[in-house]
């Protein structure tokens, strides 16, 4: 591991480079300041050093140039960057601060307590699980200029990653991908933005790194030639219309390849937007628009534009304050170009970012930020906010272009691409979404579906008898949205879960049996779930039947049927009944007229058939045949409510349903001859009979008739089969 140490002399050097940044954009006095700060940062820091060898004050003075050069910062942030590692290294922390407050200010001091309480988690690595990760967030959502001085300090640790160990490498580079990078995206900070980026994937992912940047090397000097080739033919006709202007040609960022080439599953070869060609005009400020436009009217006639890949953020900017004018042309050798107009005002914003040119110097589009911040807590002072789902939509909300749509009154709102009639309830109040049923867009109505599309005018309607329901979450898109339908969600769940817990308990205490955690944590195991909630949700709508979990945790003795029995049905219900001596079957009377079981309609079975017992939930015990269509079905999903059934064995005689299908010839009589055969011959009660005939002279026909047990009915099926011109009989299950 390498080591970084410099000397007194190169402190002062590197202090020196801070002052000569400050001095062309900061007043006398607050370089006076500044040199407080640094007087008091030496102080307190000496040549104290990191354990992996680097000194804290140089690491200090390299983030307040990080903070003031390249992201544009003042005063304060400068003072809060010099002294942001003080506070470690004092014992009264209380009086550390109190001074701060009486040299500085209080701005100075709450920036500094902001930045505190995040370095005092100490997370040894990322974890959307962590409620560290919440205070995280939470603390960079307060002042603006936290996130920033947060951002700076993150820049120059991972332009120094090289001289920390294994560990360090791998938890900053995994914070700076799920945090810091999106944050600088958020804030405009784009060069920033794709440097952090680039750098966590070097020590996350070296092989891909190292494969694109070789790749990248390797077709240096292709890219070259074509884009001077692509530039040429615009650079004369900007001239000969006198614009004064300067043409960069930027290079997509190893990160931004990379994820290109993830997510469209392509190779190097065939990410075509692999660099962009750059537009800066020195515009005055009542031409910018205009000039703007005629440039791409310019590019658009020499190269034919991709009309879906517009973009316009020059007639309403991104919230974060970027102004430019994005288009694709289709280049020489048949290859897209993304061409980016913008003037040199324009450019710095999108440089430095949004929050450090107008935040602090009273710029009208500060109060987006102020709006997103608010936001971002309020979602995540709610307990019931998923870490790792809020992770995934920050993430992706922050990447996603931005829509502009309107209020009825006029008033505009921007919201990620993809975002629906929900989206935009809920980013007007919590409960307008959790009431809305559906809007009108442009004087149309529309469903909670609807994709808001730019320029629409929208108009929520509610209902007092509406609820947040599970698939609300397939439409929404912003966070905010998911975060609120998920709590409601839970809320309701809750509700739910508690009904379930109340029975379980209830029936554990009837079985006498202990419902206590040990047992719980059987149960989650066999159903695979993770909280106690969700057990005792599922055991609310239905979902798990009390008997399975008592069969699942009572497993030393088996059950009898009566005692099946006597679980599901009261004591008065069961008295009637009759059981084998063991009480290991049901026993059925031939003269069924007993209330509490009857014979399923969808198999008939008579004695004779191989029977079983179902419990049902509101029709007693129905009586199913093995070979009932729905036995194995029944069997397989509800073992615990099989109950083994016997025919009593008795000489009195009892009529049941059964019936025959029947067909063969259709000759003149053989219906008649049929009946009669049946009731005069075998003297066979028929409850009903149906024929039908088909054209080639063929009857299939229903017959339902009482038999006694399975041997009449084979009896009459044997002799069914003996009379001419009938081919198959057989019994039907209904």
């Amino acid at each position: 591991m390498k080591e970084l140490n410099k000397s007194m002399i190169e402190y002062k050097n590197s202090y020196e480079e801070l002052t000569r940044y400050c001095q062309s954009i900061l007043t006398e006095e607050e370089l006076e300041k500044i040199a407080k700060a640094y007087e008091m940062a030496e102080i307190i820091l000496g040549d104290k050093k990191w354990s992996w060898g680097e000194q804290i004050l140089s690491h200090s003075i390299e983030v307040g140039k990080i903070a003031i050069n390249e992201i544009g910062l003042g005063v304060d942030s400068v003072i809060c960057a010099l002294l942001h590692n003080t506070f470690n290294e004092v014992e009264d922390k209380e009086a550390h601060f109190h001074q701060i407050d009486k040299l500085f200010g209080r701005s100075v001091k709450n920036i500094l307590e902001g930045i505190a309480k995040i370095n005092a988690l100490d997370t040894e690595t990322i974890s959307v699980h962590s409620e560290n990760y919440r205070k995280l967030i939470l603390a960079l959502s307060g002042d603006v200029r936290v996130i920033l001085i947060k951002i700076a300090d993150r820049l120059y640790d991972m332009r120094t990653l090289e001289w920390v160990g294994e560990d360090l490498r791998q938890k900053f580079s995994t914070e700076t991908s799920y945090l810091y990078a999106p944050l600088a995206h958020r804030l405009g900070l784009y060069k920033i933005k794709s440097e952090l980026e680039d750098t966590a994937l070097r020590y996350l992912n070296p092989e891909a790194y190292q494969y694109i940047v070789k790749r990248l090397e390797e077709t240096s000097e292709e890219r070259k030639n074509f884009i001077a080739k692509f530039v040429r033919p615009i650079e004369n006709k900007l001239k000969t219309k006198g614009f004064k202007f300067e043409m960069k040609a930027r290079t997509k960022s190893i990160y931004s390849i990379w994820n290109k080439m993830n997510k469209q599953k392509v190779g190097f070869e065939e990410v075509y937007d692999l660099f962009a060609i750059r537009v800066i005009l020195n515009s005055t400020p009542e031409n910018e628009k205009s000039d703007c436009w005629q440039v791409y009217s310019i590019v658009t006639e020499e190269y034919q534009p991709n009309t879906e890949r517009l973009r316009d953020w020059i007639s309403i900017p991104k919230s974060n304050g970027y102004e430019s004018l994005h288009t694709t042309v289709m280049g020489p050798l048949a290859k897209w170009v993304e061409v980016q107009i913008r003037t040199s005002r324009m450019d710095e914003v999108a440089e430095k970012g949004f929050a450090a040119h107008w935040k602090y110097k009273g710029g009208a589009g500060s109060r987006d930020l102020d709006n997103w911040l608010a936001g971002i807590r309020e979602i995540l002072e709610s307990k019931d906010t998923n870490l790792v789902d809020f992770i995934d939509d920050f993430q992706k909300n922050i990447y996603e272009d931005e829509i502009f749509v309107f209020t009825p009154k006029g008033d505009l709102k921007k919201l990620p691409a993809g975002a629906t009639i929900l989206d935009f309830a809920y980013d007007i109040h919590s409960h307008v979404g959790d009431k809305c049923v559906g809007g009108k867009v442009n004087g149309r109505i529309v469903t909670l579906k609807y994709k808001l599309q730019n320029g629409d005018q929208i108009e929520i309607e509610t209902s007092n008898n509406q609820k947040p329901k599970i698939d609300w979450l397939e439409y929404a898109v912003t966070s905010k949205a998911k975060s609120r339908i998920k709590a409601s969600l839970n809320e309701a769940k809750k509700i739910e879960a508690e009904h379930g817990k109340e029975i379980i308990l209830r029936k554990f205490k009837n079985w006498k049996l202990e419902f206590n955690d040990e047992v719980i944590r059987k149960v989650l195991k066999h159903y695979k779930l993770k909280y106690a909630i969700d057990l005792y949700y599922q055991i609310s709508i239905d979902k798990i039947d009390p008997l399975e979990i008592k069969n699942l945790v009572v497993e030393e003795t088996t059950p009898t049927e009566k005692d099946k029995l006597e679980e599901v049905l009261s004591g008065d219900q069961i008295k009637d009944l009759r059981f084998s001596k063991g009480n290991d079957f049901l026993i059925i009377d031939n003269n069924i007229n007993n209330v509490v079981y009857k014979l399923a309609p969808c198999c008939n079975p008579i004695p004779g058939d191989n029977i079983f017992g179902f419990v049902t939930i509101k029709e007693g015990i129905k009586i199913h045949r093995y070979s009932c269509p729905n036995a194995k079905d029944m069997i397989a999903r509800y073992p615990y409510r099989v109950i083994q059934a016997r025919w009593r064995d008795t000489e009195k005689q009892s009529a049941f349903q059964a019936t025959i299908r029947i067909s063969g010839d259709d000759e003149i009589g053989i219906v008649g001859e049929i009946s009669q055969i049946l009731a005069k011959d075998f003297q066979v009660q028929i409850r009903s009979i149906s024929v039908d005939s088909d054209t080639e002279g063929m009857f299939d026909g229903t017959i339902r008739i009482l038999v006694f047990d399975t041997g009449h009915l084979e009896f009459v099926i044997q002799r069914l089969k003996q009379i001419k011109g009938v081919r198959h009989v057989v019994r039907s299950d209904s």
